[in-house]
């Protein structure tokens, strides 16, 4: 009896799969010109994978796979795949709690979830799209709903490592990650500046794009820096900045001659780094790897492999890094000084085991901005991830203390309210 019971259940499930599966067709809300993209979803629990074909206006469904060799393979159970079909859980969340498995072109797992209406015609959960700013396109990914609260990523990333950060901020705010110009899915321009400057130019674009007159801003290492130019530039547009071992200016500088001279051009020539190369520069950025899943390690590591193929991403990340390096800390126009000037609530957080940004630069920030607040984390370079759960706790903790300190509304109006659904 219990057998027939079984059965009985594993029938109904399937049958559900199988009808959400055939309503991803008329519920496809279309892409770019151009667009192209395969995703295999295997459900190993039911023991089959659905081949998912989206064009510009198409989206084509089967069950089982062609020859067509796939963007991304998603891997999950069917009641997780049929709880995203739902609405009940976002794909970022149920990365986030590891009930799926991603291998191939990350952001086309990420866009996937935002193709697709939910039953009853509600907009997808997560959202993913090109914004124009300029002559540039910044790629964002938006979920949630309150206030605004922008995430940032730093050298070398992409919005892939906020993931995290995103899902747990979501459910009081409406979240903005990008890719910065020349990382990830945004436009590479081989003209660009890839300076702070530069940087928060364009950011504060796209606020404007967006329709967004006030956010948060969370930023992680060079996004740190970029997140206090625009509370420099612009603070009137910042409720409060939340910091991750921010690139602040370096003290000592004792190669500034020869990173002077070495060109962020000769990124243009075709080159690589050895995958073994990546991996251990990747696991150096923490100090306890055993908090870090393996599979998400390797997938950032083949993540940027895949980015840095681009020249304009070569060339960005060079220059980028360049630009971090020789920025003056004193001096007229120096760092330190100007940090002095900056009005909006921050909040440093460092790593006590950071091998780039070390806690060590607290007392600079405090002897120039003794009113921002600092905690050090028992991590390395990246908290939001190798200590995810404490550092965006400290972020909504945050952001609240500031909003009953400054309450302001940050809902976005006309295009941006557009986008944002």
């Amino acid at each position: 009896m219990g057998a027939v019971l079984r059965e009985v259940s594993r029938t109904e499930l399937l049958a559900s799969v199988e009808a959400a599966f055939r309503a991803l067709p008329e519920r496809y809300l279309g892409a770019e010109p151009g667009f192209d993209s395969t995703i295999h979803l295997r459900l190993g629990d039911v023991g089959h994978t659905w081949e998912i074909r989206c064009g510009a206006e198409t989206a084509r469904v089967r069950r089982g796979v062609t020859r067509r060799e796939p963007d991304v393979t998603i891997s999950t159970d069917a009641a997780t795949w049929l709880r995203l079909r739902e609405g009940e859980l976002s794909g970022l969340e149920a990365f986030r709690r590891r009930l799926l498995s991603v291998r191939g072109n990350l952001d086309h797992a990420v866009g996937f979830e935002g193709l697709f209406r939910l039953p009853g015609g509600r907009p997808p959960l997560v959202h993913v799209y090109d914004v124009p700013v300029g002559r540039h396109r910044v790629s964002t990914l938006t979920m949630g709903q309150g206030p605004d609260v922008l995430l940032i990523h730093g050298l070398g990333g992409t919005r892939a490592s906020l993931f995290e950060t995103a899902a747990d901020l979501s459910p009081r705010y409406r979240v903005h990650a990008i890719d910065l110009p020349g990382f990830g899915s945004s436009s590479k321009p081989a003209t660009g500046a890839y300076n702070a400057e530069w940087f928060a130019g364009i950011v504060l674009g796209l606020l404007d794009e967006l329709g967004i007159s006030r956010t948060h801003i969370v930023g992680n290492s060079m996004g740190g820096r970029v997140a206090i130019e625009i509370g420099l530039q612009a603070p009137e547009r910042v409720g409060a900045l939340g910091l991750l071992c921010p690139g602040v200016a370096f003290v000592r500088r004792g190669l500034h001659p020869i990173v002077r001279l070495l060109r962020p051009e000769f990124g243009m020539l075709p080159h690589t780094f050895h995958r073994s190369l990546i991996a251990s520069q990747f696991w150096a950025m923490f100090h306890d790897r055993d908090r870090i899943d393996p599979d998400l390690g390797d997938l950032m590591v083949e993540e940027f492999r895949r980015i840095y193929a681009s020249r304009g991403a070569r060339y960005a990340f060079l220059s980028s890094a360049r630009n971090i390096y020789l920025e003056a800390p004193f001096g007229r126009g120096g760092f330190y000084p100007r940090l002095a000037g900056l009005k909006p609530p921050a909040l440093f957080v460092w790593g006590s085991h950071d091998p780039l940004i070390p806690a060590a630069f607290g007392p600079h920030v405090r002897r120039w901005l003794p009113s921002a607040e600092q905690v050090v984390m028992d991590c390395g370079h990246v908290p939001q991830v190798e200590r995810s759960e404490e550092c965006n706790q400290l972020l909504l903790d945050f952001f609240a203390r500031a909003e009953v300190t400054a309450p302001w509304n940050s809902a976005a109006v006309g295009r941006g309210q557009a986008r944002a659904a």
